[in-house]
């Protein structure tokens, strides 16, 4: 064997260094690592939280209080309807052997309500949202729009022996649909305009009456007369 092919094969064959082979291993994991975590962070980018959607109910609050316009746009008509029949005043028995015809006082307050859920009546913190809506109201409808209405009277009631008589009152309501337009001075989660639908009822300051009456059951005559 020459010189010069001894050498090739001492080149050839000689084996790897055992702590070389340790050391590209580290370097190589190390590097996968990277490019995973970085992979990730690019298929995966954090979520913007200041993006997220406020509820409805957190940006009318903003109406008039960061914002360089809030306005009520009605989506139709005003249409009135009768509300829910209820109680008014005690109940009032007969427990005579003849008709009895009496007057009852009875007082009840109707308030408005809303899609949102907001008091309408507490403006608390919310002054600029019911100022648009009673403006746009009155703009749109020539109309003025209640937030709340007390009826008080006295009525006769007419109630046989052996029965008991109430009544009942049904108000009138109104109700209009629309959209609230916020435009923000500055971005609000992300966006300077927000629209928010909104729905409303509210008492025209009339009511329907009626009396009613039936038997007596037993406990109530035992408990009445």
């Amino acid at each position: 064997m020459t010189v010069s092919e001894e050498a090739r094969w001492t080149s050839t064959a000689r084996p790897a260094s055992p702590q070389g082979t340790s050391r590209n291993r580290a370097r190589w994991a190390g590097a996968l690592a990277v490019l995973i975590a970085a992979g990730s962070l690019v298929a995966v980018p954090p979520a913007q939280a200041d993006d997220a959607r406020p509820s409805d109910a957190e940006l009318l609050a903003k109406c008039d209080n960061g914002t360089k316009k809030c306005v009520f746009h009605p989506g139709g008509s005003m249409t009135e309807f009768r509300g829910p029949r209820r109680q008014v005043g005690s109940d009032y028995p007969n427990c005579t052997s003849l008709p009895q015809r009496s007057s009852r006082s009875w007082s009840e307050t109707t308030e408005s309500s809303n899609s949102v859920g907001l008091s309408m009546t507490v403006t608390v913190g919310y002054e600029g949202l019911f100022n648009s809506f009673s403006a746009s109201i009155t703009t749109s409808f020539e109309h003025t729009w209640r937030t709340a209405h007390t009826e008080s009277s006295s009525t006769f009631v007419e109630v046989r022996p052996g029965e008991v008589g109430w009544l009942t009152r049904a108000p009138d309501m109104q109700k209009v649909s629309g959209t609230y337009e916020l435009i923000f001075k500055d971005r609000f989660h992300g966006k300077r305009y927000w629209y928010v639908p909104f729905k409303a009822e509210g008492p025209v300051g009339t009511s329907s009456m009626a009396q009613r009456t039936r038997p007596m059951t037993e406990e109530e005559k035992a408990a009445w007369c």
